[in-house]
């Protein structure tokens, strides 16, 4: 995260294509209510976990902006029966996606009693077909305080499922229940889709946490541009400044192709979320190719003996600008207007992972790419040799005069004491 935050601004619109600003698309976010029997418990500041939950959406729908678009969906809320099969289905969308409707979606979260079973995987589809695949944005917000107890579908799998469609699906989650196994699943749920998660154990963290999650959505932060790395460097997708996303099975490589004028430098990072268990060597690598496969540089754990990589970047300047003959290229984004030739340098992203036992490596490993070109920076002013030679007369001077008084000083001391 650190050097995606240093090396690119998010902007996931390659540089080469349509400059044509695209209108943004408003965001969406279901809030998804566990209503299954636990949530009967009374452990939060004496009160159920239910009637806090309640009190939460109630407080967060009052603040929303009359834009927002959010829906509401529970699970476990109806069935009172013993047949688990029918149970493990209860899951229905109280509140279509779309502008809010305040006093429709109070009344609806307000009937609401724990009931059944916790269908997670089922209600997690549910929720993502409530919101679509097009447009902007689509944000999940799981609040439940137990685990699944309805797999299959496990709620991880359904999670890298979402995942794996790359349609810009976020689930964060918020656990009502100081479980350790609770907590695990919650976790993967997030990590498989790069969202979040945090423990609520008071109405007051409950409420922020949910109000905090709508307005990230609301804030329509562009998401990483879907895009798949080619087998070798010819043909490689061609990218420009921006944020990617990508998946690669594991000790596979994956390669796309950046322009850079001369004069430019090229600034990239790659960071990659496993979200299954896999068996880790040295992890993932990030270069820098010529187009005839010459390496031009590696990222910066290359070579370091770690174990644990799961983030590196690397830079590269292209040559100082040549005279241009008249037949070259305009650089497209270069710092200066004059027209200069391009290097079409070759990134490569590979790792050395390796499925767990019984894994088969399969949608992949979800990863960041994220890419930026910038005016290359001239190399720091070296001291002069004039300098050099001043530095070496001070302390050759320096020394012969600590050598004389030195000198002068045993003589007078040895002459003193052989006198006493």
């Amino acid at each position: 995260m650190g050097l995606t935050t240093v090396l690119c601004p998010l902007a996931a619109v390659p540089a080469l294509a349509d400059e044509t600003e695209p209108v943004a698309e408003p965001s969406r976010v279901e809030l998804v209510l566990d209503v299954s029997g636990s949530m009967r418990a009374a452990d939060i500041g004496g009160r159920s976990r239910i009637s806090v939950a309640q009190q939460a959406f109630n407080e967060v729908v009052d603040a929303l902006p009359d834009d927002t678009q959010l829906g509401i969906r529970v699970l476990g809320a109806t069935y009172k029966g013993k047949d688990k099969a029918i149970a493990c289905r209860d899951t229905q969308q109280l509140v279509p996606v779309g502008p809010v409707d305040r006093a429709a979606a109070k009344d609806a979260i307000a009937t609401l009693r724990p009931t059944g079973h916790t269908p997670i995987g089922l209600a997690l589809r549910g929720a993502a077909q409530d919101l679509g695949t097009e447009g902007g944005n689509r944000r999940i917000v799981l609040i439940t305080d137990g685990e699944d107890t309805c797999a299959p579908p496990d709620p991880c799998d359904v999670a890298r499922e979402l995942a794996a469609q790359g349609t810009r699906l976020v689930v964060d989650t918020l656990g009502l229940a100081p479980d350790e196994k609770v907590r695990r699943q919650l976790l993967c749920i997030a990590a498989a889709t790069g969202g979040t998660y945090a423990a609520a154990q008071s109405p007051e963290q409950l409420t922020n946490r949910i109000r905090q999650l709508v307005r990230r959505a609301e804030a329509n932060t562009p998401a990483p541009a879907p895009v798949a790395g080619g087998r070798e460097c010819a043909g490689a997708p061609l990218l420009g400044p921006g944020v990617y996303t990508d998946r690669e099975k594991p000790a596979e490589h994956r390669w796309y192709r950046v322009p850079v004028a001369d004069g430019q430098e090229l600034r990239a990072a790659v960071s990659v979320a496993p979200d299954r268990p896999i068996h880790r060597d040295y992890g993932v690598l990030l270069r820098a190719t010529a187009a005839d496969g010459r390496e031009l540089v590696r990222g910066t754990d290359a070579g370091s003996g770690r174990t644990d990589v799961l983030s590196t970047g690397l830079r590269w300047s292209a040559g100082e600008p040549e005279s241009s003959d008249g037949d070259a290229e305009p650089s497209r984004g270069a710092a200066r207007g004059d027209e200069s030739r391009l290097t079409e340098v070759c990134l490569v992203v590979s790792n050395s992972f390796a499925p767990v036992d019984r894994q088969d490596g399969q949608p992949g490993i979800p990863f960041e790419l994220v890419v930026d070109v910038v005016a290359g920076s001239e190399p720091p002013a070296a001291p002069g040799l004039g300098r050099g030679w001043l530095l070496l007369l001070v302390l050759g001077g320096a020394g012969l005069l600590t050598g004389v008084l030195a000198g002068w000083l045993t003589r007078w001391w040895i002459a003193t004491w052989r006198t006493n």
